[in-house]
């Protein structure tokens, strides 16, 4: 399983056009790891639904979004065995980095990085 970790609000002055960009990145990257053989996930993928079931008007920086999004993905990177890392500036992509070797886990930096897996 490798966890696509990448900027979501970072740089983005919380335009909800850009943080779609960021999110739409990772999922990009994701569907590109899965096509090599792997599980791939994104925090995002797993928090945001959450996060929207609890308070549909949560927005990042929010309470109700804070208690569940990084939260979620410190869970999740505990349970990979590589993090790919993209993307620009992020404090809580570089986190998952941070947290993934705590748990001697691979941390890659490119798709290239990443072997192909057949079966």
């Amino acid at each position: 399983m490798v966890l696509i970790a990448g900027p979501y609000r970072s740089g983005t002055g919380d335009d909800p056009a850009l943080i779609a960009r960021n999110e739409r990145a990772m999922h990009e990257v994701a569907l590109e790891v899965f096509r090599r053989g792997h599980l791939a996930v994104t925090g995002e993928a797993l928090a945001l639904p959450l996060i929207r079931l609890e308070d549909p008007e949560a927005t990042p920086g929010t309470p109700r979004f804070d208690e569940i999004f990084h939260p979620l993905a410190r869970r999740l990177v505990a349970r990979c065995d590589a993090v790919l890392r993209i993307g620009g500036p992020s404090a809580g992509a570089d986190e998952m980095v941070a947290l993934a070797r705590d748990h001697g886990a691979a941390v890659l930096t490119g798709l290239d990085e990443l072997p192909e897996v057949r079966g």
